[in-house]
């Protein structure tokens, strides 16, 4: 006689899973060696796509522009005054107003229009002297001291930041944005046009953090008024962050804003009757002054500049 099979209970092939040969360690990281491997060549084939489509649209002819020379198919244009930051001479609106004020000229002729396109290819000529392109990017943090100008240079030949960077590299750098005389901290030099252009720009909401010495305690319905926004001659002022850094002590502020407007956080302070006594920048855009003396640099590390380059909103 046949022996009748029992059927399966439900479950029942559960029981024995357990019994089921696993992978080990080994062939699972195996595994995921594997995977990675794949993902780096796929990315690879992608940019080298990329790169190649790229190639073949700049070999298209370029169009003509009018009042310019020296043009070739294969140049980029770009704006007069992003191709002078490019150059390390300033950022990109300081350069814009160089132009405007008639201290440039390209290709022998003055021009006064920041967004006259210009290649690589034509001689361009700032303040006197000509200007190249950077090919080698630099980017210094300094912990700027009080006493010292943020400019590239002075008229009335009073002290700069470009002092202290002197012997920092070869190359033309400037620096990003500003901090008043009296004012000490965070301040990034950089040839970097794009970058400054980004680092400036409003849209881009780049955090500050600085610390506050005042002539007198805050008084708790200043620092409301503060925290709701204080109406200065430009406009509405207001603070992302604010706190006492000292319970003990409430002549010490800590603010985080990312306003770019001049003199921003003494204005707010001054409109409310306190003096300002200390302002330290302590963070800009995520870089903080740690382990770099008062007066002293130090090159970005590359885990530093990828983070710039490629900061969220309000970073």
């Amino acid at each position: 006689m046949k022996k009748k099979s029992s059927p399966h209970k439900p479950g029942q092939a559960g029981k024995f899973n357990k019994f089921t040969k696993k992978k080990s360690n080994a062939a699972i990281k195996e595994g995921f060696k594997q995977e990675k491997r794949k993902w780096k060549k796929d990315r690879e084939e992608f940019f080298d796509k990329k790169r190649n489509e790229s190639r073949v649209g700049s070999q298209q002819p370029a169009a003509k522009t009018p009042n310019s020379e020296l043009r070739t198919p294969n140049s980029d244009l770009m704006p007069l005054n992003k191709f002078i930051a490019h150059c390390g001479v300033c950022a990109r609106r300081d350069a814009a107003e160089m132009v405007k004020l008639g201290k440039v000229k390209v290709n022998g002729k003055l021009i006064t229009e920041p967004g006259f396109k210009v290649t690589q290819k034509d001689e361009v000529i700032v303040n006197g002297k000509k200007v190249f392109v950077s090919k080698n990017l630099i980017y210094i943090l300094l912990n700027k001291p009080k006493d010292y100008i943020t400019t590239t240079n002075d008229p009335h030949e009073r002290k700069t930041v470009m002092d202290l960077v002197s012997r920092a590299t070869n190359e033309r750098v400037y620096p990003v944005g500003r901090l008043d005389r009296n004012t000490s901290g965070v301040l990034l030099f950089t040839n970097d046009g794009e970058l400054a252009q980004k680092l400036t720009h409003p849209s881009n909401e780049i955090k500050k953090i600085y610390a506050v010495t005042l002539n007198k305690p805050l008084e708790r319905n200043h620092f409301d008024d503060i925290l709701k926004g204080v109406i200065l001659e430009d406009g509405l002022a207001s603070v992302d962050v604010l706190a006492y850094a000292d319970l003990k002590d409430k002549t010490q502020i800590g603010v985080e804003i990312h306003s770019g407007r001049n003199r921003i956080v003494r204005r707010i302070f001054e409109h409310l009757g306190y003096d300002v006594r200390g302002l330290d920048r302590v963070m800009f855009a995520g870089l903080t002054k740690k382990n770099v003396e008062r007066g002293k640099w130090r090159h970005l590390n590359e885990k530093e500049i990828r983070d710039l380059k490629y900061f969220g909103k309000g970073k």
